[in-house]
């Protein structure tokens, strides 16, 4: 018998929910500290007391009086924007709830369905998988509770982008008001906000995972391998709403953005934000939509899956044979760990110091990812000691294989540290602080043609290092622990999931904050400030994209691996035809995808400049200012083309695994899983990179802070419009293909690992009868 772990099981019972209960406090502090800067123009409206008088800006009088900075008439202009932007985001939030509602309710059923006829919805007890001497639980209880878990993992998502959306479009006007006493100012409140949904998310996930496992073991009792099994059904729900707010804000964001900067900049030499464009306001929707609720509940999915992945395998290892709760909830003490190390980073850019200059806020965003990742290692140490038995057996693959504790330790480390590594890898391919970035600029010289091939160039160039990374990530991880060793590496990459969120979140708090200073027509000075903090947000996004992918392969690797032991699957043989029909077809899938996705943006965009256009040319005084454009009308655009834009993408990814699993067999879905992962992972990282590159080159050329920048602009000139092309091809890429192939891989993985049983039972008739 293997000894148990240093930290009793009631003592695991009470940390879990307690770290869970602390996350969600400390967001809503943040919340709280958010709220007190008040849509008013009063003098000091901000300063209602509170421990951070004097600090950070609270307690301030304006650090100026520019000329109608503190008119009224601006100051109440800011918050009808805001709740302009809000009313939009929330209206098109609802509607994308109701048609993900009626997939949710159907797909429940096929997975009730589906699992249930397994054992031809039979109520008796059955022999255990892995253990024939004990019984386990019937296969139609693994049915109702995998479609409990499911529907769970789905709300929880829902809830999660849904949140995250209304503290961004809570704090966007604050933020700009803020800017008027400094950037510092400024800064902190975006990233009070984003912090606030990171937390939320990092927490309540959490939470919800632990009340699901204790409440389901009340009816499974002893059979932990039913147990987890049904658990697997919270990470596909995460994941499936994932898809679709993913899919479906990234065309509401991308159409809207591309048919404002194709009419708007090129066509009429207008600001980006100006608000004589008829788009702004859609725009400004969009990127709440699409970067906050999208990877909010993007990144809630990894996390569900990551720990689904580990909680199976680790079911029919030592730690579920021998019931040691402390032990198997080992991924669920990393994530408690991640919180308080969180909590302790977010107060090095909030409280323990002040951002006064515009060059700080970069370094400050970048040092919350070495901190948090400094912190964490320690902390992984802590949990693997305490929560770990010495020496234990993971399962793999058929056998049981022998585990020291420090393993498991360096497993987890080595994704923590993998996804720091591809984090400013990312950055130093997407920042223009550096030379790929400000080569892409330079190309824009002799047009958009050769700023589109320097920016293809760079991206693929991007994917080399992210690779080795996570081809180094999974070696180690699997030569130490197996299977289980890759999932905890991924949970190891997502541990600081609360603070690359609010980082992440941030971008587009402060891109909202630029928008609204120009549309509120808010002094030059304010808008220097805003850009200033939306161009660090562009690059931190890139990095939040990186940490997505990076962490969907590992997981997708974790369910794969999970997947093979549930379907029986001994050996995936490469060589026969079965399987290597499934590969090709696999790789496949990430461009049809995209090609789904790109057409979905250009055919939104299409009617995005009709209806700019057409406005412009039909509404007198429009472009004198005198007349006010009709945002309505664009908000529906987008609204309608992205709902109904994203069902076929959807539809292909949920679909596949059903149709091959149920047709072809698990060989033949085994060869599709690790096809599109391998494809899919490089083109994400591709795509995400080489769109962040053109953004940034575009940005570089306006901000025009060097002498090389200065000789490519300014606003207007011919490298600026090809810098914007450049731009306009790359938001598909970055922000709607790029960031949803994560998605596809892993959900995938994780749809099918649910369905393992059900496939390995009547999958394959095609191969039975022809």
């Amino acid at each position: 018998m293997v000894a148990p772990a240093l930290l009793p099981e009631l003592w695991t019972e009470i940390l879990v929910p307690i770290c869970a209960v602390i996350g969600i406090a400390f967001s809503l502090f943040q919340w709280y500290v958010v709220s007190r800067v008040k849509l008013t123009s009063d003098l000091g409206a901000s300063s209602s007391g509170g421990a951070n008088n004097g600090k950070n800006g609270y307690g301030d009088y304006l650090i100026e009086e520019e000329e109608g900075v503190n008119d009224q008439s601006v100051v109440a202009k800011c918050a009808e924007i805001q709740t302009a932007i809000s009313e939009g985001a929330t209206s098109f939030l609802f509607t994308e709830y109701k048609y993900v509602g009626v997939f949710m309710i159907f797909f429940a059923a096929v997975i009730f369905v589906f699992l249930g006829s397994v054992e031809g919805f039979s109520t008796d007890n059955k022999p255990c998988t892995y253990d024939t001497t004990r019984t386990c639980k019937p296969a139609l209880a693994t049915a109702a509770f995998s479609t409990i878990a499911f529907v769970l993992g789905a709300v929880t998502s829902v809830l999660s982008g849904f949140l995250g959306m209304k503290i961004a479009t809570y704090a966007n006007a604050r933020t700009t008001l803020e800017a008027r006493k400094g950037v510092g100012k400024a800064f902190i409140v975006a990233f009070r906000s984003g912090a606030v949904m990171g937390f939320l998310l990092a927490a309540s996930g959490l939470l919800v995972l632990y009340i699901t496992i204790n409440v389901f073991k009340i009816y499974y009792g002893d059979d932990w391998e039913g147990l987890f099994e049904a658990i697997t059904g919270y990470g596909l729900g995460g994941s499936s709403m994932a898809l679709f707010g993913r899919v479906g804000g990234g065309i509401y964001t991308k159409a809207a953005d591309v048919g404002a900067d194709l009419v708007g900049k090129i066509e009429r030499n207008i600001p980006e934000d100006d608000p004589r464009n008829p788009a702004v306001i859609a725009d400004n929707v969009g990127d709440n939509v699409g970067d906050i609720a999208g990877m909010g509940s993007d990144l809630f999915g990894s996390y569900a899956e990551a720990s689904c992945a580990a909680l199976v395998v680790a079911s029919i290892s030592s730690f579920g044979i021998n019931h040691d709760f402390t032990a198997m909830c080992y991924p669920l003490l990393i994530s408690s760990m991640g919180i308080l190390v969180c909590l302790i980073t977010t107060l090095f850019a909030t409280d323990f110091f002040e951002i006064k200059l515009v060059k700080e806020i970069e370094p400050a965003l970048k040092n919350q990812l070495i901190i948090s990742t400094v912190i964490m290692t320690v902390g992984i140490a802590i949990v693997s000691w305490v929560g770990l038995p010495t020496s234990f057996t993971i399962f793999n693959f058929g056998t049981q294989k022998v585990v020291k504790n420090w393993q498991l330790f360096l497993c987890v480390c080595v994704g923590l540290w993998a996804g720091l590594i591809i984090g400013f890898v990312t950055e130093y391919y997407t920042s223009n602080a550096y030379s790929p970035v400000q080569d892409v600029a330079d190309s824009c010289r002799t047009g958009a043609a050769t700023n589109v091939i320097f920016g293809l160039a760079l991206g693929y160039k991007s994917v080399i290092i992210p690779i080795f990374a996570i081809a180094i990530s999974i070696f180690v991880s699997f030569s130490f622990a197996a299977m289980y060793g890759v999932a905890v590496a991924a949970l190891g990459m997502l541990s600081t999931i609360a603070t690359g969120l609010a980082i992440d979140a941030y971008g587009p708090i402060s891109d909202n904050a630029g928008g609204i200073a120009e549309m509120a027509g808010m002094s030059h000075r304010i808008r220097e400030r805003t850009d200033a903090l939306d161009a660090a947000g562009n690059t931190t996004a890139a990095i939040g994209k990186g940490f997505a992918i990076g962490s969907a392969a590992l997981v997708s690797l974790a369910l794969f691996g999970a997947f093979v032991s549930r379907a029986g699957i001994h050996t995936v043989d490469v060589l026969t035809p079965k399987v290597i029909i499934g590969l090709l077809v696999g790789a496949m899938l990430p461009y049809w995808f995209s090609a789904m996705t790109m057409k979905s943006v250009g055919s939104a965009a299409l009617k995005m400049v009709e209806e700019v256009r057409r406005q412009f040319n039909t509404i007198p005084g429009l472009m004198e200012g005198t007349a006010k454009p009709d945002y309505a009308t664009c908000v529906k655009i987008s609204t309608d083309a992205s709902i109904k834009e994203m069902i076929p993408p959807g539809c292909l990814v949920m679909l596949t695994p059903l149709i091959v699993g149920f047709f072809f067999g698990v060989e033949t879905l085994s060869g599709v899983l690790a096809g599109s992962l391998v494809s899919g992972v490089q083109i994400a990282i591709s795509a995400s990179n080489t769109g962040g590159a053109w953004d940034n080159a575009k940005k570089y050329i306006e901000a025009g802070v060097s002498e090389h920048a200065k000789s490519l602009g300014p606003k207007g000139s011919e490298p600026h419009k090809a810098a914007v092309i450049g731009d306009t091809i790359g938001d598909p890429l970055k922000d709607t293909s790029g960031p949803s192939l994560n998605i596809l891989i892993k959900l995938m993985a994780v749809e099918s690992l649910v369905f393992a049983p059900f496939f390995a039972t009547h999958g394959g008739i095609l191969f039975k009868y022809f």
